[in-house]
């Protein structure tokens, strides 16, 4: 107990906008134990917990549409593998009601995050893929075999497909856009994520944005569909690619989306 009393002091240091008196190795601890508790969520359920002295979490709550002084109970718990980070159990004089909190941590402004990733066999269920997009993917993440001579063995990229099957999952994408952007971001059932956190890190401060999941994806979804240069899927600001890596083993050719949480500081 006193560790995780000792951890929420300094992340919460490290969060306030304003540095004075605090000492560089201060600042460094409280960016570490920050970092870690943004990746699992820990730091912000025990922000959530402290509702009643914790500023920013009243400035969350307010933001999730409560009146602070309406609500008598706040918990927070962490369910694991879903797509809400961190669950938020609030309780007021008229109401009980449960809101999901996805969390994205960055320390600079033009990195990347996965929001989603799974086997394409998976998305192709879930999203009742035709039988030419389904087979153009399984190209392009190497599931099938290559028609032809491509610059990586194993696999296409999509602008090295022909023409009908590129052109048809283009046009899957386009056709069903606002839902697939909903399933990456928000996903649905008990442990969706009704809402979207972005915690920026730099060197020394921090700040935060909070939107619903509803506004994110809006905001992340907005642009055409079309196939990079690289090959890859643009979907608005998503970009939707194989997995790679992990030493050529099976789960290299699951298919994955990345956005750059720091833009949604951005969306109005």
């Amino acid at each position: 107990m006193l560790k995780n009393f000792i951890a929420a002091i300094l992340f919460s240091m490290v969060l306030c906008l304003s540095g004075a008196g605090q000492t560089s190795s201060l600042i460094e601890a409280g960016s570490r134990t920050a970092k870690a508790g943004f990746r699992n969520g820990t730091e912000i359920a025990a922000k959530f917990d402290d509702w009643r002295s914790d500023a920013d979490a009243r400035r969350w709550l307010a933001t999730m549409g409560y009146k602070v002084d309406e609500i008598d109970e706040v918990k927070a718990a962490k369910p694991h593998g879903e797509k809400a980070d961190v669950q938020v159990h609030i309780r007021t004089k008229s109401r009980e009601s449960v809101e999901g909190v996805s969390i994205k941590l960055v320390s600079n402004t033009n990195g990347f995050n996965q929001v989603d990733k799974r086997w394409l066999s998976h998305y192709a269920k879930l999203w009742k893929m035709p039988a030419d997009v389904h087979d153009g993917l399984k190209m392009f993440v190497g599931e099938a075999k290559p028609t032809r001579s491509t610059r990586t063995a194993g696999r296409m990229y999509l602008n090295e497909l022909d023409a009908p099957a590129s052109y048809a999952i283009v046009a899957f994408f386009t056709k069903y856009k606002d839902a697939i952007v909903s399933d990456i971001l928000e996903g649905d059932g008990t442990f969706a994520a009704k809402w979207f956190m972005v915690a920026y890190r730099p060197a020394i401060r921090m700040r935060w944005v909070l939107k619903s999941s509803a506004d994110a994806a809006k905001f992340f979804g907005d642009g055409p569909v079309a196939i990079t240069r690289s090959g890859n899927l643009k979907i608005g600001r998503i970009t939707m690619q194989r997995k790679g890596g992990d030493g050529g083993r099976e789960t290299a050719k699951m298919l994955q989306f990345k956005i750059n949480p720091a833009l949604l500081f951005e969306a109005k």
